[in-house]
């Protein structure tokens, strides 16, 4: 493997993939490197990395921190462990290192994993859940599921009289109308240098300003990769950037929702279905596979319940309304991004074609176009606990697969027009729609909790969990309460201004 041109400081040094990392590779690199610190990260139940940051005294210390983690106190880390039995390990997975962008004292990072005093892994904790989904899928299907996702920002800073863009018209603005592209561009290198795999980052639709402050929106967009990867990087991303945003001293939100009559963030994530390193997804000649149809089959009848962990707060039903490029009916269709499972354009042969065609001097290539079709599930948010969300995804998948008529299932559920057309009304009213609140989707959790707690994948205890915590909110009447009463709404969003 020829990494001279990867990001990673430590993949480059090491001369191998993240994933082939060891104890060894760590030591040797904190050795000769003069690293002087290790942190150690593990998500919480509010979906944010935590953290324990250790001094190197020697190589013996070294070792045992990375041979033995460390005790937390899980029940301050998730709301659903009991005090008087609450202590746990984390414990370091050395594939997930990275050399810390931000610290003046040079340390390397490394996620972990959660557990129990037995030594056996604790079974509600996010990453394991995750981890029992990709196993359970393979085990029922002989098929793994890679994931992307699509991370959409707010950056808010000090507003600016010179070129301004016009409002709600800033999809993929260039500086100097886009004023977070130094920002944006800094993001995307210090996420690569920890190994998330990013495809492309742009400018998206939504800018404005209000009360002195310029509201700009952003998406860094990563490549497909296993479900475990996935998450591990989108979490370190939302670190990341963060972090930075504090250093830059501008604002930066990953809310569903910030403000009434403007786009809100998503967090749109890409799917696709493999076999031994090849495509399962699509056919030979670009169409849909059968094995897809199953999986969208269970991503759509396992919508109103993948809210739990895609929708976590009040304000994640502000954005699911029509007309606002949200979801709110549990539909797909290709193209079409009002639906909730969008088939994206995807390339055919003629993709090799088209560069030819572009520069005259080319030769036909060969690429294998056929791992760049995706089938993108468009409802969570920034809200997200992202190692549930892609957790129950693929339980999603896999229920599917175990429907009876699962690909009727989905033809049934195709929409191939504009579905708030006045004309297509009659397509409309059969559809089913996603919860409208926090309070429903609870609901919608506890009538299809039994498909998650299969093959031993949930916890009846995080279920159970998650569904407290949805309840609590109350905000069944909500939006209704609330109406057009602006000043009420942006106190709302202000109390979830920085989830997930």
């Amino acid at each position: 493997m020829n990494t001279n041109l990867n990001p990673n400081p430590l993949v480059r040094f090491l001369g191998k993939p993240q994933r082939e990392f060891t104890k060894a590779d760590l030591i040797r690199y904190i050795a000769e490197n003069g690293i002087e610190m290790v942190n150690l990260r593990y998500p919480g139940a509010d979906g944010r990395l935590k953290t324990l940051n250790f001094v190197i005294n020697d190589e013996a210390y070294l070792e045992s921190i990375l041979t033995c983690g460390e005790r937390v106190d899980g029940s301050s880390l998730f709301p659903y462990i009991e005090a008087g039995a609450s202590d746990l390990y984390v414990v370091p997975r050395y594939r997930t290192a990275f050399l810390n962008p931000f610290s003046e004292i040079p340390a390397v990072d490394i996620l972990c994993s959660y557990y129990t005093k037995e030594g056996t892994p604790l079974e509600m904790s996010p990453e394991y859940t995750l981890r029992k989904a990709r196993e359970a899928l393979r085990e029922a299907t002989g098929l793994d599921l890679d994931v992307m996702g699509e991370l959409e920002f707010y950056v808010v800073a000090p507003e600016e009289e010179l070129f301004q863009a016009d409002d709600q018209r800033g999809y993929h603005e260039s500086t100097p109308f886009n004023k977070g592209a130094e920002f944006r561009t800094m993001a995307m290198k210090y996420i690569a240098e920890a190994g998330g795999q990013i495809k492309y980052g742009h400018s998206e639709v939504g800018n404005f300003a209000k009360e002195g402050l310029n509201y700009e929106q952003n998406e860094i967009e990563f490549l497909p990769t296993d479900l475990e990867s996935a998450a591990d990087q989108l979490m370190v991303a939302k670190w990341i950037i963060r972090t930075l945003g504090y250093r830059y001293g501008v604002d930066v939100t990953f809310a569903p929702k910030i403000t009434v009559g403007k786009a809100g963030s998503g967090l749109h994530v890409h799917t696709r279905l493999m076999k031994e390193g090849r495509s399962a997804t699509v056919e030979s000649d670009g169409s849909l596979s059968e094995h897809a149809l199953k999986a969208i089959a269970g991503y759509l009848s396992l919508a109103p319940s993948l809210t739990a962990f895609g929708n976590t707060n009040p304000t994640s039903y502000f954005r699911l309304v029509p007309h606002q490029e949200a979801p709110t009916n549990i539909c797909w269709g290709d193209r079409n991004r009002s639906v909730l499972v969008r088939v994206p354009l995807g390339w055919s042969a003629g993709a090799n074609r088209m560069i030819c065609d572009a520069n005259p001097l080319e030769r036909q290539a060969d690429l294998d176009v056929s791992l760049k079709q995706t089938v993108e599930f468009r409802c969570p948010d920034g809200s997200a606990d992202i190692y549930l969300l892609l957790a129950g995804l693929a339980v999603a998948a896999r229920h599917g697969f175990e429907m009876e008529n699962g690909v009727q299932y989905a033809r049934d559920r195709y929409v191939g027009v504009n579905i708030f057309d006045e004309k297509h009304r009659e397509v409309l009213e059969r559809l089913s729609q996603l919860p409208a609140s926090c309070e429903e989707s609870a609901a919608r959790l506890a009538e299809q909790r039994a498909v998650y707690e299969a093959h031993g994948v949930f916890s009846p205890r995080l279920i159970d969990g998650l569904i407290g915590k949805l309840a609590s909110f109350a905000d069944a009447d909500l939006r209704r309460e609330l109406g057009d009463d602006d000043a009420k709404i942006m106190e709302l969003v202000r109390k979830y201004f920085y989830c997930g």
